[in-house]
C-alpha cells in the first residue's frame, strides 16, 4: 500500500502498539491481559508496519526467522513449568523471589516467564500466518 497517511500514522502507532502489548504482558498475571493478548497486540503492531511499508521490510525488521520466536517462547514457556519439578514441587508451581532492579526489589516469578513465553510464541505464531498469507 502506498499511503502516505498510513506511512506517517504507522510511525507513531507502531511504538505505541509495542509498548501497549507489553504494558498488557505486565499487566496480565493478576488482571485482564497477559502473554496471549499482549503478543497479539505486538503482531498487530508489526503488521500495521508490513501495510505502511511492504512485507520483506517486516521480516528485516524482526532478524529472526518467525519460527524462531515460536520456538523461543515454548522453550522459555515450558522451562517455566517444568523449574518447580527440579526443585520438588509439583508441575506449574508459581515460584517467586527477590530479583533487584534498577536499585529496588522486586518480586519476580515463574508465572512472568510463562507469560513471556506465552508472548513470544503467540507473537511468532501470529506473524508466521500473516506474512506466510502475505507472500501468496
Amino acid at each position: 500500500m502506498n499511503s502516505i497517511v498510513l506511512r506517517t500514522a504507522s510511525r507513531l502507532l507502531v511504538g505505541l502498539l509495542l509498548m501497549f502489548s507489553i504494558f498488557l504482558l505486565l499487566r496480565g498475571h493478576n488482571q485482564p491481559g497477559g502473554g496471549f493478548v499482549g503478543g497479539l497486540v505486538a503482531a498487530a503492531a508489526f503488521i500495521l508496519y508490513g501495510l505502511a511499508a511492504k512485507e520483506i521490510s517486516v521480516r528485516q525488521a524482526l532478524h529472526f526467522d518467525t519460527r524462531s520466536f515460536i520456538a523461543a517462547g515454548l522453550l522459555i514457556a515450558g522451562a517455566s513449568a517444568l523449574l518447580p519439578v527440579f526443585l520438588g514441587r509439583p508441575f506449574f508451581t508459581g515460584i517467586w523471589g527477590p530479583v533487584r532492579l534498577l536499585g529496588t526489589t522486586v518480586e519476580l516469578g515463574t508465572p512472568v516467564f510463562f507469560d513471556f513465553g506465552v508472548y513470544i510464541a503467540v507473537f511468532g505464531v501470529a506473524l508466521t500466518i500473516i506474512l506466510a498469507m502475505a507472500e501468496e
